[in-house]
């Protein structure tokens, strides 16, 4: 039996009491590494907010990355019909069905935005999609998730070349896929393009796919409600032009635009834990960055471009990975 399996006769409401107190445990621990990378994120992208403000959305979004936390493990836990009875409304669901309708097929558009665990239950009774799926670290937790996954009407594919031609074919067979493109990818895989303002090594796998297949591009979210009965799915229309366009720069840019859009409407619900801005032209990693050196480039490297560039080598811009 997997330790994991507990969760199973765990109920959610006490699992999320527990999130509670380890979001309030971390907060008051201003050393512990997601705090310091959540008020790295919070400077990069709010260089001005008051401290107080700063404060209570740091708090905020601790308090809904443990519970995602949580969340996402109960739902690995248990049968996808349980993760479906969690999921209330679906805000604008008409839009995720005309996609799912597009004979080119649908890219499922779903950064690291609520719960987004919970919704994939959900988003699988519309079809089987073709998925990429990383190895957890750790043989345990790898064979609890991938448990989890295997309930699901998903094929699950590595990320690899032979994934991204999985999903490709997938696509131009009129299926569909689900990415989370807000990721860092290997410099090979990316190019610089501001997200939030930052110029940072960006993927464009979503980007390439959208632009050789013209598949429909649909956002979605999971979010906790506030009443916390439950989960709201919100779907977004991506359908700007710039999306698919052939230079890879100019796409990626256009999603991480759509992204700040989805994760503007929810802010503290984004996973700010994450490093993702772990690869800037000049700065290279601000997560290592001694205090002083981040602090000028913060002073400094505020304006926000309005229009990436068209350079296809703007990864080689980046610092040796010796130097991060």
């Amino acid at each position: 039996m997997n330790p994991y399996d507990v969760f199973k006769f765990v109920p959610l409401s006490v699992l999320q009491i527990l999130a509670r107190f380890v979001a309030w445990v971390i907060v008051k621990i201003p050393s512990l590494s997601i705090m310091r990378t959540v008020n790295i994120n919070l400077a990069l992208i709010h260089h001005a907010l008051p401290d107080n403000q700063r404060q209570a959305l740091v708090k905020d979004i601790i308090y809904h990355q443990s519970m995602t936390s949580i969340e996402s493990i109960k739902s690995w836990a248990m049968p996808p019909e349980w993760s479906i009875a969690q999921i209330r409304d679906v805000h604008n669901k008409d839009i995720l069905l005309e996609g799912l309708a597009s004979t080119n097929g649908m890219l499922a558009i779903v950064p690291h935005l609520g719960t987004w665990e919970m919704m994939n239950a959900w988003l699988n009774q519309f079809g089987s999609p073709t998925i990429m799926y990383k190895p957890a670290k750790g043989n345990l937790t790898d064979d609890f998730i991938l448990q989890g996954r295997a309930r699901l009407n998903a094929t699950l594919v590595p990320t690899d070349g032979s994934g991204v031609k999985a999903i490709f074919k997938t696509l131009k067979q009129g299926g569909f896929s689900i990415i989370l493109p807000d990721h860092v990818p290997d410099p090979s895989g990316g190019v610089v393009v501001p997200f939030f303002g930052i110029e940072t090594l960006t993927s464009t796998l979503a980007s390439k796919l959208a632009s050789k297949t013209k598949c429909a591009l649909v956002g979605l979210s999971c979010i906790r409600r506030d009443d916390g009965r439950g989960f709201d799915i919100y779907c977004y229309r991506l359908d700007d032009p710039a999306l698919y366009n052939r230079d890879t720069s100019v796409a990626a840019y256009a999603l991480n635009q759509a992204m700040q859009y989805m994760i503007e409407d929810k802010f503290s619900h984004y996973m700010w834990g994450y490093r993702r801005f772990k690869h800037i032209p000049i700065l290279g990693n601000p997560y290592r960055a001694d205090d002083t050196v981040l602090a000028n480039f913060i002073r400094t490297n505020q304006s926000h471009s309005s229009l990436p560039s068209n350079s296809k080598d703007d990864h080689k811009k980046l610092p040796n990975d010796d130097q991060q």
